[in-house]
């Protein structure tokens, strides 16, 4: 294939490390900026971040309410750190209403928000990611904000979300792992923000 001819001529590590690091050159300082704002009046508010992934994002969201706890002083949860209650409400009342289900039993209100890693965003026609697309539709009845980092710009987050970074797609075979990698990177800036952090790291 084109890949593989690809590949041979400048060996996979280069072609993958030069591409991770052509999208990071292309996100969007601004957006950064404007979501670290966004983040600040939620805690001025007194609000809470719910996050929210499915997969490999999933495990970044257990991942980023330790940091915005830990560092940030930010009161966040995310359903998916709870297998029992989770899989609980996947069984008895469905995969699309297990997320927002859990939101409704703790309070979700308009002081709050959503923040979902998700490589494509979710779409409703195609039924995919769609307790998450519940959880969005929740979100906007409440008048909640929604913040989010994507990979690709045509899913439901992108038009719904307050806040969304949309990954550079550079190439669409690394659409996947970069966009769960750059979720990583991406909060990592946030919680080592000055105007969010709180307290120092250890190392």
């Amino acid at each position: 294939s084109k890949y593989i001819k690809m590949f041979k001529k400048k060996g996979f590590v280069n072609e993958y490390f030069d591409s991770f690091k052509l999208a990071a050159n292309q996100l969007d300082r601004n957006t950064l900026e404007s979501f670290v704002t966004g983040l600040s009046k939620i805690k001025k508010n007194n609000g809470r971040l719910f996050f929210l992934g499915v997969g490999g994002s999933a495990g970044n969201c257990s991942h980023a309410v330790n940091d915005f706890r830990k560092l940030c002083n930010f009161e966040a949860y995310a359903p998916t750190d709870n297998v029992s209650e989770l899989t609980a409400r996947i069984n008895d009342e469905g995969w699309d209403n297990s997320f927002k289900d859990w939101l409704v039993a703790s309070r979700f209100n308009k002081r709050d928000a959503l923040f979902i890693f998700s490589v494509g965003g979710g779409n409703k026609k195609a039924k995919v990611s769609t307790n998450l697309i519940k959880a969005i539709d929740l979100a906007k009845r409440k008048k909640a904000k929604i913040f989010g980092i994507v990979g690709r710009k045509d899913g439901y987050l992108v038009k719904k979300g307050n806040y969304v970074i949309i990954l550079p797609q550079v190439k669409k075979i690394y659409l996947t792992p970069f966009a769960e990698s750059f979720q990583t990177v991406i909060w990592h800036f946030f919680v080592s923000h000055p105007a969010l952090k709180k307290n120092a790291t250890k190392w």
